[in-house]
């Protein structure tokens, strides 16, 4: 989720952790440790694309780096903070450490909580910005705040956060039930013959979802409104797959596609090879689109070391899905 999502979510949990006995503090360090996890993104700059795509959501977002961690960090604080209490301190890291994973893994990209095995956990449930779940969990930790620490309203008003919020993600698999049902029913009436689906929210919401579908040679991506009332169409993407040629049995691109999880199509441009990460869709709402969310550059160079170089978006195109989402929300 975004970062100020795990914000909420730390200052919640430190709260029911901590709150009691120190408390602003307990919200306080709660936010920070909510946000470390998310530090493996500074592998960007040191590392590949690949091996930084490897790394993210990898060790510091796995139940490993909470047990290891928490005590750590416990002590760290121990040392500058009056309160010397190294059990609460350590439940206070490791729980804000180990929700968001768990929160994460709720995601289109998920998370390896049980790394070092190679088990990305990903329901795609919700989108990673998600104001129906971020909103009022900001607001009832707010209300926490204001409150002494030892009032019963500051309880209640940040158990309301953690209740609503989960809550709201146990609603949003029920609803992903829903679409992974309609999708496959409109697959079946328009007589389509596929391998596989995956379903996940369209950006910002829960009422339009998407629908990744393989066939033999292809790639469906079809959108579904709860509030639609014709057939679902669906973009047709061709698989392009042997444009790879010697190149699929690269190291380095076998990589590639086990990080994509085999949802990807190649596409060539000029002399240029393209992978097209479908997990994440495009950045439109129109028919076919190709401004694809993830699209990287093969590069090969003269002796032979194959790098990804991923394209940068068109901020155009972020405004124009922004406009085009809402009009899709409400129908087809």
């Amino acid at each position: 989720m975004d970062s100020l999502t795990q914000i909420v979510l730390g200052a919640a949990v430190g709260e029911a952790v901590l709150g009691k006995k120190i408390g602003n503090k307990a919200m306080l360090y709660g936010a920070i440790a909510g946000t470390i996890p998310d530090l493996d993104v500074i592998s960007s700059f040191f590392t590949d694309t690949v091996t930084a795509l490897e790394i993210h959501r990898g060790f510091t977002h796995s139940i490993l780096f909470s047990v290891i961690f928490a005590p750590i960090f416990a002590l760290v604080v121990l040392k500058f903070e009056k309160y010397k209490n190294f059990k609460d301190w350590t439940l206070l890291f490791f729980w804000a450490f180990i929700t968001h994973p768990i929160l994460d893994a709720q995601t289109t990209w998920g998370t390896q909580l049980f790394w070092p095995l190679d088990i990305r956990l990903a329901f795609k449930n919700v989108f990673v910005v998600d104001p129906l779940y971020t909103i009022p969990f900001i607001i009832l930790v707010l209300l926490a705040m204001f409150q002494n620490r030892t009032s019963k309203k500051r309880k209640t008003y940040n158990n309301l956060g953690l209740i609503i919020s989960s809550s709201y993600l146990a609603i949003t698999l029920i609803l992903k039930g829903l679409s992974y049902k309609k999708f496959t029913k409109e697959l079946n009436n328009q007589n389509i013959i596929y391998s596989k689906i995956a379903t996940k929210p369209a950006p910002l919401n829960t009422i339009l979802w998407s629908a990744n579908v393989e066939t033999k040679n292809s790639f469906l991506i079809g959108h579904s409104s709860f509030f639609d009332k014709n057939p679902i169409e669906f973009s047709h993407y061709p698989k392009n797959h042997y444009l790879l040629g010697n190149l699929k049995n690269n190291e380095k691109v076998k990589r590639m596609i086990s990080i994509s999880k085999g949802w990807y199509t190649i596409n060539k441009q000029n002399s240029d090879l393209y992978f097209n990460d479908l997990r994440f869709g495009t950045l439109s709402m129109r028919k076919n689109a190709e401004n694809f969310v993830f699209k990287y550059k093969i590069n090969v160079d003269e002796n032979e070391n194959v790098n990804f170089i991923e394209i940068k978006k068109d901020k155009n195109d972020v405004k124009n899905l922004m406009s085009d989402l809402w009009m899709r929300i409400k129908g087809n």
